[in-house]
């Protein structure tokens, strides 16, 4: 009883707040979506609605796990998520020109979403156990190509948006644990020539069209660039207080495609207005803020690297995505996290959060997090 209360106590209520709200928001509207189409399409809603109902519960699990148990298991999650991401390519089924998801009935499974918090579990670990101070270039480098046959495997379905999502995590990661001396030279040639590459070998044309096609977007309206066109007026069009649920034109007349997946943004822009864009914003901004602070507080390396690459992949996924959804980046299929009708990316990101609440639940005392706070700002 006396861990309960502890656990209790110690448990970070505004970041489960934070992520329960944008949950409420994404549900709300895609029930929107469903209901203003004709006939109504309620499948998608039902399948998030589940995909909540199982990260609940996994929050509520975690929550009594000891994340440092993770340790011993992260090399194993690696090699399930390229047992995932190797299978997928075989007997995966395609969708929107992707080979990435494995379907039973109605219901599918995106293993790139798991592959992601894999490859964040195991970094952790390894930098946090052979990188003590600055990472060696060994280090530095090992961690590198295990993140490159990552992102290999995701080229290969192809899927360049998660492919990104993967890489800029490792950034973040070696950056957040000191990279070796000079690295700051090597780093970026590197990604310009992975970029070369990418663009020479690994993109397929009508990825190429949406690169192209944001660069000047004025250049065909109908074709390429007409679905950033939609979401831009989708979210001009919504005003302060937006025009309701499931009154948005843009979705219920179909003009803007993916509504509920990649452009939920942009429906939220229409429906709930300027001040329905602002909480969401808001809300995200709490939830990235509790995750550092969690990090900050954790006085432990693996679970404040753990946490900068989580924190890393959603504020990547929240970026993209809402960039796309303006104009600002090119269209890539990225979800808006706890928001976006994606049922696997839900259940990971909330997977996510339970191991913040673990780590948080486990937080030194008062007195170590002080020492900790002081550590973070020199």
């Amino acid at each position: 009883m006396r861990r309960f209360f502890l656990l209790f106590e110690r448990f970070d209520w505004l970041l489960l707040i934070a992520v329960l709200s944008l949950t409420v928001i994404g549900l709300v509207t895609i029930y929107g979506i469903g209901m203003s189409r004709e006939p109504i399409q309620l499948f998608s809603f039902y399948k998030q609605l589940l995909a909540f109902g199982i990260g609940a519960g996994l929050i509520v699990l975690l929550t009594w796990f000891d994340f440092r148990q993770l340790r011993s298991l992260s090399f194993l999650g690696y090699c399930a998520g390229l047992i995932l991401l190797t299978f997928v390519l075989i007997l995966g089924r395609a969708s929107h020109g992707t080979q990435g998801w494995f379907a039973v009935g109605n219901l599918s499974f995106q293993p790139v979403e798991f592959s992601k918090l894999a490859l964040a579990a195991y970094l952790a670990t390894f930098m946090s156990r052979l990188g003590h101070g600055r990472l060696s270039w060994r280090v530095f480098a090992q961690s590198g190509l295990a993140t490159a046959l990552y992102a290999g495997l995701i080229l290969l379905q192809p899927d360049f948006g998660s492919a990104m999502v993967i890489i800029l995590m490792w950034v973040a990661m070696v950056l957040f644990a000191r990279l070796p001396k000079r690295a700051w030279i090597v780093l970026p040639l590197v990604c310009l020539s992975l970029g070369t590459l990418l663009w020479t070998v690994g993109l397929k044309p009508y990825q190429r069209d949406r690169l192209l096609t944001f660069a000047n977007q004025q250049t065909d309206l109908r074709g390429s660039g007409y679905n950033a066109a939609q979401a831009r007026i989708a979210i001009g069009s919504g005003g302060l207080f937006g025009k309701g649920v499931g009154e948005g034109s843009q979705a219920r007349l179909r003009f803007l495609p993916e509504a509920a997946t990649d452009f939920i943004f942009a429906v939220i822009g229409e429906e709930l207005g300027f001040v329905g864009v602002s909480v969401a914003i808001l809300l995200f901004a709490l939830l990235l803020f509790r995750l550092l602070r969690i990090a900050q507080e954790s006085g432990d390396d693996f679970a404040a690297l753990l946490l900068v690459g989580l924190v890393a992949n959603l504020l990547i996924h929240i970026f993209i995505n809402m960039g796309m959804n303006l104009g600002i980046m090119p269209i890539t299929g990225i979800p808006l996290p706890f928001l976006s009708s994606a049922a696997s990316s839900l259940v990971m990101a909330y997977l996510g959060v339970g191991l913040a609440e673990s780590i948080a639940v486990r937080r030194r005392s008062a007195s170590h997090r002080e020492a900790a706070s002081r550590a973070w700002e020199e």
